[in-house]
């Protein structure tokens, strides 16, 4: 029944991106973004997650890209996107791979941290993956918040000016679907303006978070979504 349920939920998120995939050619959501670069440093935390990535310390770069998801004109609320490559670093055994975390603007506590929540200021925007990794333990959510600049605006031309070129500096977090959340790491960015955006491209199905599994009614929900806006324009 579950299975059932999150297929049909997985179509109909299909059947609203095609309609906008119509309008929108290249990117059904997030049309506007801004792309940023940095460094992804994984604490001593000496907590225990059940994810690899999450509790093993480390240092990786990363690049992300911050996001107006629906395309409301500068200066009204919109829900907010941070997406995230982490480049795992080569082994030896071949070239470096990643992982792609996709974050939105949600509330932080229970139930708020399910639902998707418009913001107009950047830095008080709590990030959240939503829909849980399937670590060791059991499901894991992956969480970010900013710890500095303040005033931070979510209008993207704004943002570019206001953060110049500053550093935004995040904390990484994780917690059970019920549970607190945990400090584990640190995210810092800078505005990368000579970078290409625009076929900047993330994907945490093709590219799951290192030493964490997907629940199968996530991977319904998700899927069909994600391999429509994998198509080229003019590719139904």
């Amino acid at each position: 029944m579950a299975g059932l349920a999150s297929s049909a939920i997985g179509k109909g998120f299909e059947g609203v991106f095609r309609g906008i995939k119509r309008v929108r050619r290249h990117r059904p959501i997030h049309t506007r973004g801004l792309r940023l670069d940095g460094t992804v440093v994984v604490h001593e935390h000496g907590l225990h997650s059940g994810i690899a990535w999450i509790d093993q310390p480390g240092r990786a770069p990363a690049t992300a890209r911050v996001s107006r998801s629906v395309g409301t004109a500068d200066g009204l609320p919109d829900i907010m996107g941070l997406a995230v490559r982490v480049h795992h670093p080569d082994n030896g055994a071949g070239p470096s791979t990643f992982s792609d975390i996709l974050l939105s603007s949600t509330g932080w506590s229970v139930p708020g941290r399910f639902v998707l929540v418009p913001r107009l200021r950047l830095s008080r925007t709590p990030f959240g993956t939503m829909m849980p990794y399937r670590g060791d333990h059991g499901p894991v959510l992956l969480g970010a918040r900013t710890l500095d600049p303040a005033g931070l605006p979510a209008s993207l031309r704004a943002l570019e000016r206001a953060l110049g070129p500053s550093t935004w500096r995040l904390g990484l977090f994780f917690a059970t679907p019920l549970g607190a959340w945990q400090h584990f790491g640190t995210l810092t960015l800078v505005l990368a303006p000579e970078a290409e955006e625009r076929d900047l491209r993330f994907d945490a199905i093709l590219h799951p978070l290192a030493g964490a599994a997907t629940y199968e009614w996530a991977r319904r929900v998700r899927e069909p979504s994600y391999a429509l806006s994998r198509r080229p324009p003019g590719v139904d």
